[in-house]
């Protein structure tokens, strides 16, 4: 039997469009035999501790905002999922240490390694929080029923900073500018690529290009 397609997809927890992409990839492994394979990316490394204005980094007024907000509004509404207008972004470092952290646990002995990406995308999307203050990471570590002494540990010692690095020179190694970006690689090894929150319909012609086999 053949091993499923890995997809990779470059993500980052402050990514609105991710958050939506991740709804669509998730619908894709129920259909499809795909390894999905999270690569962290560095959407806005600049960004300070206490977070940033989306009005100072888009360099618009309060109207932009809210014409941006209503239009992400509208677009998750359409994939059923929860959404409170943003005023920040934050720095999502060290949650993507954590993140990588519980990916690194196994699926299969702790179920809550996978379910901590939702709750990253909850704690910035739906509550409005600082996914870059180490309470904060806790909360969402204790929400998705991992360790909380042990990720406080992975943020101390940033035990997971190599690991990040790693995935972030992948973004650069790739050419990657944008995110989400979802590669993999087809029968001959070719590399097959979409950027951007792409409709669930691409991802599907995606699989289907690199040889990953239907379900069911």
């Amino acid at each position: 039997m053949a091993d499923p397609i890995t997809l990779e997809v470059f993500s980052d927890y402050v990514c609105p469009w991710c958050y939506l992409g991740d709804n669509r990839v998730k619908q894709l492994k129920e259909n499809y035999d795909v390894t999905i394979k999270r690569v962290h990316f560095p959407l806005h490394p600049e960004t300070p501790a206490e977070g940033r204005t989306l009005a100072d980094m888009f360099g618009t007024g309060p109207e932009e905002i809210a014409q941006k907000n209503a239009r992400m509004q509208g677009l998750m509404q359409a994939e059923g999922l929860p959404f409170n207008d943003r005023s920040h972004t934050y720095n999502s470092r060290l949650a993507q240490e954590v993140g990588k952290w519980a990916d690194s646990l196994g699926a299969e002995t702790q179920p809550g390694g996978e379910a901590i990406h939702d709750k990253f995308f909850e704690a910035y999307f739906v509550d409005r929080r600082n996914i870059g203050d180490v309470e904060v990471i806790l909360d969402v570590v204790k929400a998705a029923g991992l360790d909380v002494e042990e990720a406080r540990k992975v943020i101390e010692e940033r035990t997971f900073k190599d690991a990040v690095d790693a995935d972030w020179a992948k973004s650069h190694q790739y050419g990657v500018t944008g995110v989400p970006t979802f590669v993999a690689a087809g029968p001959d090894g070719q590399l097959h690529g979409l950027v951007g929150a792409q409709p669930y319909e691409g991802l599907e012609q995606l699989a289907q290009a690199v040889g990953a086999k239907k379900r069911g």
